[in-house]
C-alpha cells in the first residue's frame, strides 16, 4: 500500500496551483490579443487598451459603438451580463459574423456541454479576430 503524506499533498496542491496560474495567464493573454485584433480591425485607434486589466471592460461597449461610460456597466450584477451579451453581437454583426455566436458561453449553464462551450466561444472568439469575411 502507497502511503501519501502531508508532503505528498502539499506537492500535488503546489502543482495543481502553478497549472492553474499558468492557464489563467495563457487565457488572458488570448483574450488580450484576440480583443486588441478585433479593435484593430473595427479600426479603433487605441486597441492596446485590451492589454490593460480594468480599462478592457471599458474597450467592449467603445467597439459597440457606445460610448466608454457604458463600461461601468460591468459592475452591475446581472447587467453586465446581460450589456456583454448584447455588445458582443453587436461587435461580431460589425465583423461580418451572426450575432448569435455571442451566446455560446450561454451553453455552459447545460451541464454535460458546458466546457466544450467555453471551448466553442474561445474558437468562435480566434475566428473573429483573425479570419475575415
Amino acid at each position: 500500500m502507497v502511503d501519501f503524506g502531508v508532503g505528498s499533498m502539499i506537492g500535488l496542491l503546489a502543482g495543481l496551483i502553478v497549472l492553474i496560474v499558468l492557464l489563467s495567464i495563457a487565457l488572458y493573454v488570448y483574450y488580450a490579443f484576440v480583443w486588441m485584433t478585433i479593435a484593430r480591425k473595427l479600426k479603433y485607434k487605441k486597441a492596446w487598451l485590451a492589454w490593460i486589466p480594468i480599462a478592457n471592460f471599458f474597450l467592449v461597449p467603445i467597439l459597440a459603438k457606445k460610448d466608454w461610460t457604458w463600461g461601468f456597466m460591468f459592475l452591475v450584477p446581472i447587467a453586465n451580463i446581460v450589456f456583454f451579451f448584447i455588445w458582443t453581437w453587436n461587435i461580431f454583426e460589425q465583423r461580418k459574423y451572426p450575432g448569435w455566436l455571442a451566446l455560446i458561453p450561454l451553453a455552459g449553464f447545460i451541464p454535460v456541454v458546458g466546457g466544450l462551450a467555453s471551448l466553442a466561444y474561445l474558437v468562435v472568439l480566434g475566428l473573429v479576430a483573425w479570419k475575415d469575411q
